[in-house]
């Protein structure tokens, strides 16, 4: 009754009429009578059904004109995206199933493996809460964008394209990716050099280049890896030359007279015995390992004479580990000029030495390449070589920047044992692609894997890839 006369009330004065004191008897009647009690019932009753319709209008206007962002996808790289709305009691999207997708209601997510590229306009169907059930859905135009996966932009051009075996020769021209594993001493090496995407995609050569072998006769190993310089244009030839000579002079100088006199001095400097046992071991990694690298410089210079080119056309960088297990452990020996390092992991990968310094600088600068004979006559070329003797090691590897600028970044990560490991466990599988290479010897594969793991894709770095593992 009271909702009644309050109702009457508002209304009458809505119209300029007040009642006075004398009929307030009369207006209580009124607003008494049983048609005016059903009556303003009923009034209140539409309105508020007026009302609901309208805010409910409200929520679907606002859902229409709300911006509802889907993120973008990649064809290949497996996709999760929330999106973000409320208050909405049913949501369905049309034709997302033809892009390797699909819409989960109760996790408000889109999900799946994009499979095709390009900008397209999705149909969102929706209801709001506090719609009949039977109400038909309201639509949404939402875009999707789905990119292209980057590997899929760059071509894969053979650089032999089909020429002869003639035209090969006149052009040094070398596999455009190359994979190997064999036992190595008693260990073992895998090792694959591949081309880059910037030379795959123009159908250039692959300038990198490895080299191994063991000598069963005194039990050294050696394993050299070289990076042929991109604006080289025989980089890829200078990177063989260097890499075959290394292993031609260790082949024609590892003397037995020589060797004894090196075991010599390796055991009294494990057994401390001499105070100069320390300087004749520098002095025999130096004289020897110099003359290796000499040799390939020379090389290399008497090969661009005959050929008529300047030696600056065969610019390369090189590195290369000698080994040998003796009684007490293994004795390691390095050299290296450019950019790629060289990593030994001791057996339980509780530490690691980076066996030699790298020609970094700003941009590039600071790169130098074994072509070069102004570095034979630097004040720092003794300390291009590296010697450490150690029990027993896990991973003894070089690599060339292809892999080292991608997986490490810079210089100073090479010091840290945490990105080591880092780098292990990537190799082992944990990384984006599930790529992983099985270390067991008795891993027939392990050459195919390890080539199938250098496919990972790093943004800007599309440069050859070389990786020796010894282990």
């Amino acid at each position: 009754m009271f909702e009644t006369k309050q109702y009457l009330e508002n209304l009458l004065k809505s119209k300029n009429i007040e009642v006075s004191s004398r009929r307030q008897v009369l207006f209580e009647q009124f607003a008494n009578e049983e048609f005016n009690v059903e009556t303003v019932k009923l009034i209140k009753e539409k309105q508020k059904i007026m009302m609901d319709k309208w805010l409910l209008k409200n929520k679907i206007e606002d859902v229409l004109a709300k911006q509802i962002v889907i993120p973008n996808a990649t064809v290949g790289k497996a996709y999760h995206a929330t999106l973000d709305f409320e208050d909405l009691i049913f949501v369905e999207f049309d034709n997302l199933e033809q892009y390797g997708l699909s819409f989960n209601f109760e996790s408000k997510t889109i999900e799946g493996d994009p499979s095709q590229n390009g900008d397209f306009k999705i149909k969102m169907k929706f209801n709001v809460l506090g719609e009949e059930d039977d109400v038909e859905p309201h639509v949404k135009i939402l875009s999707l964008v789905i990119n292209a996966n980057p590997k899929s932009l760059w071509k894969n051009i053979p650089s032999a394209n089909g020429r002869d075996a003639e035209w090969k020769i006149e052009n040094f021209w070398k596999d455009d990716q190359m994979s190997d594993f064999q036992p190595l001493g008693d260990k073992h090496i895998v090792v694959s050099s591949k081309r880059g995407r910037s030379h795959a995609n123009v159908g250039s050569f692959r300038e990198d280049d490895y080299a191994f072998k063991h000598f069963e006769n005194n039990g050294w190993s050696v394993v050299c890896v070289a990076d042929g310089a991109g604006s080289a244009k025989l980089a890829r030839q200078g990177s063989k030359i260097a890499c075959d000579a290394v292993i031609e002079y260790f082949s024609e100088n590892l003397h037995e007279e020589k060797l004894n006199e090196f075991d010599e001095i390796i055991s009294n400097y494990h057994d401390k015995v001499g105070e100069d046992a320390s300087k004749k071991l520098s002095h025999f990694v130096y004289n020897n390992l110099s003359k290796a690298a000499q040799f390939a410089h020379h090389n290399i210079e008497k090969f661009a004479a005959q050929s008529e080119n300047p030696i600056k056309d065969f610019h390369s960088t090189l590195i290369f580990a000698l080994f040998k297990r003796y009684n007490f452990g293994y004795a390691v020996l390095t050299f290296g000029v450019g950019d790629c390092p060289i990593g030994l992991l001791n057996k339980d990968m509780s530490s690691v030495k980076l066996m030699n310094w790298l020609d970094v600088g700003e941009f590039g600068g600071g790169t130098r390449f074994i072509t070069m004979p102004e570095i034979f006559n630097s004040e720092k070329f003794s300390s291009r070589f590296g010697f450490t003797l150690i029990e027993d090691f896990s991973y003894l590897m070089l690599m060339t920047d292809g892999i080292y600028d991608a997986k490490f970044i810079v210089e100073a990560n090479l010091e840290k044992l945490e990105n080591w490991k880092a780098f292990i466990d990537d190799l082992k599988g944990n990384n984006e692609d599930q790529a992983a290479v099985s270390f067991d010897s008795s891993n027939r594969e392990i050459a195919n894997q390890l080539s199938a793991w250098m496919d990972f894709w790093s943004p800007g770095n599309h440069d050859d890839r070389t990786l020796a593992i010894i282990f």
